[in-house]
């Protein structure tokens, strides 16, 4: 490509190029016109000075490569030992019990935990409005999901939270993981219905693909209900995976809870604490200090409990 020339030279060689050759006067010589039709030069030095931007490059250091490296022979690890032959972790300690052992670690991070898909009030709330979920009926967790509220996969549950609970207007029921504290009385407030159901990430996968029936009711136990069952799954045209009830001592502590809006909740009796292991303190009995005096007995008496 030609380097461009100034405004002011291109002007001159338009006009030098527009003239005739036959009104050329005899001042007009060769080296005018070659003047006309310099051009500026320009320094070639840019493309020696291509680099690339700072700390996007790094130099690999070559070991093994000969003495002059500084990094010849033994590669920079010195001569004999474990460090020279083979990796040692940052916390070897010699063969000792290492100290993170001994004193644990600062913390702990339940790798077991399931993890929630969070939704806002808002956000539902959005998706109310705009008729991408159905108020009037039901909100299930496949609802949610084929929605696109909540985004793509699928995990452990759902769990609702308050932010934007403001926002909430519209009278709805729906059936959740879990929910906060405020959400449940924001959705309340609103004239709607909440309860929160155990799922796992399986169970949700069969909802969404019509295996599973969402139902906020739990399986009934005991052997009066096995024919109830039998002729219901009997029944069905389609063969359906029940859903899971809670196994673990927290879960069922928590799905009990009416303050969470358990679907347990209903298994408690009067006055019953939700907790497996605490009893909620009811009225002590009276206590009656017996007298350290001693207690005269008659014959009779003494007969009696002799024979």
């Amino acid at each position: 490509m030609p380097p461009r020339l100034p405004l002011a030279q291109a002007a001159q060689v338009a006009r030098c190029c527009r003239v005739s050759p036959l009104e050329t006067t005899s001042t007009t010589s060769l080296t005018s016109l070659f003047a006309a039709l310099s051009v500026q030069t320009r320094s070639a030095s840019i493309l020696a000075n291509l680099s690339d931007n700072r700390g996007a490059y790094h130099k690999r250091i070559r070991v093994g490569r000969g003495p002059s490296s500084g990094y010849g022979k033994t590669s920079g690890r010195g001569t004999k030992g474990q460090k020279a032959r083979s990796t040692i972790n940052p916390w070897f300690q010699g063969g000792q019990t290492p100290l993170i052992i001994s004193h644990g670690r600062k913390g702990f991070v339940n790798h077991l935990a399931p993890v929630m898909s969070e939704l806002n009030l808002d956000r539902l709330q959005e998706f109310i409005d705009a008729r991408r979920i159905d108020a009037t009926k039901p909100i299930t967790p496949r609802e949610l999901i084929l929605s696109g509220v909540l985004g793509k996969g699928f995990k452990d549950g759902i769990k609702l939270l308050a932010r934007g609970k403001t926002s909430i207007k519209t009278p709805i029921n729906i059936l959740v993981s879990r929910a906060s504290a405020a959400a449940i009385e924001a959705i309340e407030a609103a004239g709607g219905k909440i309860t929160t159901r155990y799922y796992t990430k399986e169970s949700l996968r069969r909802l969404v693909y019509g295996k599973s029936v969402s139902t906020d009711k739990p399986l009934p136990v005991g052997p009066e209900h096995v024919e109830a069952v039998l002729e219901e799954a009997r029944a069905a045209k389609k063969h359906y995976y029940r859903l899971p009830d809670p196994t673990s001592r927290w879960d069922i502590e928590y799905y009990r809870d009416p303050a969470h809006r358990g679907y347990l909740s209903h298994m408690l009796k009067p006055g019953e604490s939700p907790s497996l292991y605490f009893k909620v303190p009811g009225e002590k009995a009276a206590f009656v200090k017996k007298s350290k005096g001693k207690k005269t007995t008659d014959a009779a008496d003494l007969e009696e409990k002799l024979f």
